[in-house]
């Protein structure tokens, strides 16, 4: 006698099984981009802070509160744009914009989220954990900003470079200015790869009322994404004059230019499927920039 395996009927699964599929889309883990944004300059940090590979741990800890809080920031994105994503071509199938998840269902997935990376930061010094405080204000208000202001991505890069204060703190119990020298730097980088970000959904955000950097510099937008790179390259070159860094750096810094310079050949024409290759080239620019410092530290 021959048996054959059926599933069970939908009625019968378990409904968590069911939602994770959508939690895991909600919170972008199909997306790795966003995370790697956001951990390239808290490594920068983490070494530099370290004069090298730091304690495991603290490392650790630092790798996976980037991976929760970026998770974390997606979901509050999301529910703080439910009102613009339908409308928008790029983001019309999001859970939330389609209503597949509820928004007192993102709420919890973000609170979760949020209380996890707080449980982690807590094995840190108390330096560490003031200022994580201030982490999570960033997050969470970020979203709203493209109400009510053209500049949400400077503020996206005040979120995104909060690990590098962080990660000094963590590691030296204090933050010193080549930290802050760093973290404008972020700033800047971040503002430009969002300003690509922003100009694929530039049409639409008009239509709908958004605002961003993309709009502010309408048809200088190259030439402030000249200005804006150009900013970030000269803040971290002060980070490595201050940082007494060698060879291997400045080599990192000569990459990252030339893959820079590659994101303006791709956008040069504003198609929006450029303009987003453009941005997911920044994880190659990050990447470069760490290579060098580790690099730097390795050779000593």
């Amino acid at each position: 006698m021959s048996y054959e395996r059926h599933s069970p009927p939908a009625a019968s699964r378990p409904h968590w099984r069911e939602r994770l599929p959508l939690y895991w889309q909600l919170v972008r883990g199909d997306r790795p981009i966003g995370w790697l944004l956001l951990l390239w300059p808290t490594w920068w940090g983490l070494w530099l802070a370290s004069g090298g590979v730091p304690q495991l741990w603290t490392l650790f800890v630092f790798s996976a509160g980037v991976w929760l809080t970026r998770s974390a920031g997606c979901v509050v994105n999301d529910y703080a744009d439910r009102w613009l994503d339908g409308a928008v071509e790029r983001t019309k199938h999001r859970p939330l914009a389609t209503g597949a998840v509820s928004g007192r269902e993102a709420l919890l997935v973000f609170a979760v989220l949020m209380l996890v990376a707080f449980a982690l930061v807590l094995t840190m010094n108390r330096l560490t954990v003031s200022l994580s405080v201030v982490g999570v204000v960033l997050a969470a208000s970020y979203p709203y900003l493209k109400r009510y202001t053209y500049l949400p991505q400077v503020y996206l890069g005040m979120a995104f470079g909060w690990g590098i204060p962080m990660g000094f703190a963590a590691v030296q119990g204090e933050v010193p200015p080549v930290a802050w020298v760093l973290y404008v730097a972020n700033i800047f980088w971040a503002t430009a790869y969002d300003t690509w970000y922003a100009m694929v959904d530039r049409d639409d955000d008009i239509r709908m009322g958004a605002k961003s950097t993309a709009i502010l510099f309408g048809e200088l937008d190259l030439v402030a994404q000249g200005v804006l790179y150009t900013l970030a390259f000269a803040a971290l070159a002060l980070v490595g004059r201050e940082a007494a860094m060698g060879s291997p750096y400045w080599a990192g810094l000569g990459v990252a230019a030339l893959f820079v310079a590659y994101q303006f050949m791709l956008a040069r024409h504003r198609d929006r499927e450029a303009c987003f290759r453009a941005f997911l080239n920044n994880h190659w620019v990050g990447m470069a920039v760490f290579l060098g410092i580790a690099a730097d530290y390795a050779l000593r």
